[in-house]
């Protein structure tokens, strides 16, 4: 919801920080009643929450919790049936296409082309959000250094290691420069060192980028205790606070013990 004051206004760190303004105190995102059914099915019932800029928030939830449903009305795959969302107070129905130029998506299921090599995939992405190509080929040179692939511009997709294909979907995902990054499963069938690896990429994006990250997942171990969590189970919202207040009200020693003690509770409430 946006707040009927003006909110107070900061100069963002950014490169052009003296002609844009970053308003503080907007939500990079903001989730307000938002309900969704596949016919009598109701995949999601009223979900409110918000993602702070610069902050790392992390979606936990088991398959079926309503992850994915979230995701794909949050990017627009889907139409909203109830409730609101927007991005950097843009409302993703009235203003989508704002909206959605601030955002970076990760989706679960690989979307590179394994036929086209690193810097092909990444150019042509940036054509899509309209990039010249110049710019587009600076920009795809800047990323591949950042995730050490650099020396590997000109190889086929196909022949990275699955932990290198994730890094190369965040790397485009950054292209046009959201100030928002979603990432939904990132880690799925990944080694635990290449899952330590984008996690510490992703965790460094919010500290020395100031970009706000929704991370969905249904792995414990990927939740720090410096995070926001909120626990989706069967469509309802359990939990949502930074992780310490979670485990406090749930009189839990970690997130594991405070995730069984509140889905257990719920599915009690539930049975008839």
């Amino acid at each position: 919801m946006m707040p009927s004051d003006a909110p107070a206004v900061v100069a963002s760190s950014g490169p052009d920080s003296s002609a844009r303004p970053q308003a503080a105190a907007i939500p990079a995102l903001s989730i307000s009643g938002i309900s969704h059914s596949y016919g009598p099915r109701r995949a999601l019932i009223d979900i409110d929450f918000t993602v702070a800029p610069a902050s790392f928030t992390a979606l936990l939830g088991l398959n079926g919790a309503g992850k994915s449903t979230l995701f794909s009305l949050i990017t627009r795959l889907f139409g909203i049936q109830s409730g609101h969302i927007s991005i950097f107070g843009h409302d993703i129905t009235c203003t989508p296409g704002e909206a959605l130029r601030l955002m970076g998506v990760v989706f679960q299921p690989r979307t590179l082309d394994l036929d086209l090599s690193l810097m092909q995939n990444l150019l042509y992405h940036a054509a899509l959000h309209g990039i010249g190509r110049r710019d587009a080929r600076a920009r795809a040179e800047e990323v591949l250094a950042r995730i050490a692939l650099a020396d590997r511009a000109n190889s086929k997709v196909r022949d990275l290691s699955g932990g290198q294909m994730r890094r190369l979907e965040i790397a485009r995902a950054l292209l046009h420069r959201p100030r928002l990054l979603l990432l939904d499963e990132a880690t799925v069938g990944l080694d635990v060192k290449a899952r330590s690896d984008i996690l510490s990429h992703v965790r460094q994006l919010v500290t020395e980028q100031g970009i706000g990250v929704l991370w969905a997942t249904h792995l414990f171990d990927e939740i720090a205790a410096s995070d926001n969590l909120v626990i989706l189970h069967q469509g309802r919202m359990l939990a949502n606070d930074n992780v310490g207040d979670v485990l406090s009200q749930a009189n839990a020693q970690d997130v594991n013990s405070a995730f069984m003690r509140l889905t257990g509770a719920q599915s009690q409430s539930l049975t008839p």
